[in-house]
């Protein structure tokens, strides 16, 4: 009886039980040991683990300490009935991830494990300078750093699957940013994140993902938020020569035409997983008719808008709303498609040294909101220095002139 009542709690342990023959005591403790290992609390622990989480982030939470292939997770205690692998991914973390969670195995549930998921974006930014979100696989790609406070100190992080290791940078005194190229992509998911010294401080995640196909359905920019265009686009490494090209969502056409590019607005409902297929051919190849592949497919996560700065056209000022208590503002001047940092202030407003588009957005300690919207100033301060100077060099003149006048006046009245 003692050995049906194991078998149905833990078979695999049992039969390594049973095939052990060294007699009775052996067997008993055979089976302390399997009675041990099943009695064992599940745990929920995070992959990668993230001291802080933001708006966008990837994350997986795993049920550790069972044997079992599926598993209850709970959310707040509301048992989310969807989720029953041992593995349950968070592709795009979001403030309505924040919570308790708890797995539960042979009737048994972990011990609480809080998330709280910032709503705002970190502090520092990382992109993908050369190479595409989906790459060859053992291709490479290289990767560029910025915080504008300085990165002494700064390492980054690459985690494939379930190991997580650092990436050493050189970096030299005083630089702001800073391009490296990590090693080749080997798995299908790999996640770069770069963090201070004591990890208060962070950038963005980057997601790499691999494929094998000469075809790859890229997307940009990355992260799908509500309210922006994103960039669908179908992607043959080594040519350009695409002559017909047809998107897909979720097995349905999306477009068909003879651009290798489409456009969407991003909604809510714009997530799903989309591929393309490609008609096309390489420059060398003057025989044969031209190639024809289908992509792998590509999951889209839309991501809710973080906080975001607002400057006002009327008076210039720049404010945050939802922002946390004590943040200040950066100023910034767009030029050529280039931006500019300029000072930073705690009173929310900036007299332009010079016309063109200027943005702003609030910065704290471990977090900052996006960008603002964009100001066009088409008088710069030193244009307004100016004509305040003539103004007033106008006023002197006209004093002199009344003065003279009113003495020649005199002086005739007198003679």
């Amino acid at each position: 009886n003692m050995g049906i009542r194991l078998q149905r709690m833990c078979t695999p342990l049992l039969f390594v039980t049973m095939a052990m023959r060294g007699g009775k005591h052996l067997l008993l403790l055979a089976v302390f040991v399997v009675l041990a290992r099943c009695q064992q609390t599940p745990q929920v622990s995070m992959s990668p683990k993230l001291k802080y989480i933001f708006s966008g982030d990837l994350f997986h939470l795993n049920c550790e300490n069972t044997s079992e292939n599926t598993v209850k997770w709970y959310m707040n205690d509301t048992e989310e009935r969807l989720q029953t692998n041992k593995t349950w991914k968070i592709a795009v973390a979001a403030p309505k991830h924040s919570g308790v969670y708890q797995c539960e195995s042979n009737g048994k549930k972990s011990d609480n494990f809080n998330i709280k998921v910032l709503e705002y974006t970190p502090s520092a930014s990382l992109i993908i300078k050369t190479g595409l979100p989906v790459m060859r696989t053992e291709g490479s790609v290289v990767l560029e750093l910025e915080n504008e406070d300085g990165l002494w100190g700064w390492r980054c992080w690459v985690n494939r699957g379930e190991k997580t290791k650092m990436i050493k940078l050189r970096l030299k005194n005083g630089s702001v940013s800073l391009a490296f190229q990590p090693n080749r992509l080997n798995v299908p998911e790999t996640i770069f994140w770069c963090t201070d010294e004591n990890e208060e401080k962070r950038s963005n995640q980057i997601t790499v993902r691999t494929s094998v196909k000469d075809l790859a359905l890229e997307m940009d920019r990355l992260p799908a938020v509500v309210g922006e265009s994103l960039t669908l686009s179908c992607h043959v490494w080594g040519t350009n020569q695409i002559n017909n090209t047809v998107f897909y969502k979720d097995n349905q056409i999306l477009q068909h035409s003879s651009s290798p590019t489409h456009k969407i607005t991003v909604t809510e409902n714009s997530s799903g997983r989309y591929k393309c297929n490609a008609t096309y051919t390489y420059v060398a190849r003057t025989k044969g008719p031209p190639y024809q592949e289908v992509s792998d497919f590509q999951d889209l996560y839309v991501q809710e808008p973080p906080v975001k700065a607002v400057l006002s056209e009327k008076t210039g000022m720049c404010s945050c709303p939802h922002c946390p208590s004590g943040a200040f503002y950066r100023w910034y001047h767009k030029n050529d498609g280039q931006l500019r940092a300029l000072k930073s202030s705690n009173e929310g407003s900036m007299m332009p040294k010079d016309s063109g588009t200027y943005a702003c957005r609030a910065v704290w300690e471990n977090g900052r909101s996006l960008l603002s919207n964009n100001v066009f100033s088409g008088q710069s301060s030193s244009s307004t220095s100016l004509i305040v100077l003539m103004i007033i060099l106008g006023v002197v003149i006209l004093i002199v002139v009344v003065a003279v006048y009113i003495y020649c006046k005199k002086r005739r009245a007198t003679g």
